[in-house]
């Protein structure tokens, strides 16, 4: 069963932090599916991962292109498995739902966004009394993330 991780963004927005995120991803070799609450926020982080640095990009694509099995990142508004990802990403408040073909699901909620943050907070309640392994992040005033939980 998958690690949980949620990630609490008080001082930037998902726009800024998941770019970071996914490099990681990729450079230990994972693969990730990014999954958001809706078409107009998944065409807005398929845009920002090919533009977010001047000298690189993210290797990605979204769910309903072709080749969408090949990409290391993909974007999606559902949660299928479609690129073999083993690193689920979850935006704005979106049900992770199974665990179980996950080597670790990220929850990324924005403290402006109150839905999503009850969400979260409903999740890891759920998530730690099924005894699911659980971790809490925050960042810190320096941008690192620090694990409070």
């Amino acid at each position: 069963m998958a690690e949980l991780w949620f990630y609490h963004l008080e001082k930037a927005g998902v726009g800024d932090v998941l770019p970071g995120l996914l490099q990681k991803v990729l450079e230990r070799g994972s693969r990730a599916l990014v999954v958001a609450p809706d078409d107009e926020t998944a065409a807005s982080l398929d845009t920002q991962l090919w533009t977010f640095r001047d000298e690189s990009f993210l290797p990605h694509g979204r769910d309903n292109e072709p080749h969408a099995p090949r990409q290391p990142v993909l974007i999606s508004t559902e949660t299928r498995n479609v690129n073999q990802a083993d690193m689920l990403f979850c935006l704005g408040g979106v049900d992770p739902g199974n665990l179980e073909e996950w080597n670790r699901v990220i929850v990324l909620f924005e403290d402006s966004d109150d839905a999503a943050k009850q969400g979260a907070r409903s999740l890891w309640s759920a998530m730690k009394k099924s005894g699911t392994t659980v971790s809490y992040w925050k960042q810190s005033d320096q941008g690192r993330w620090e694990k409070q939980g």
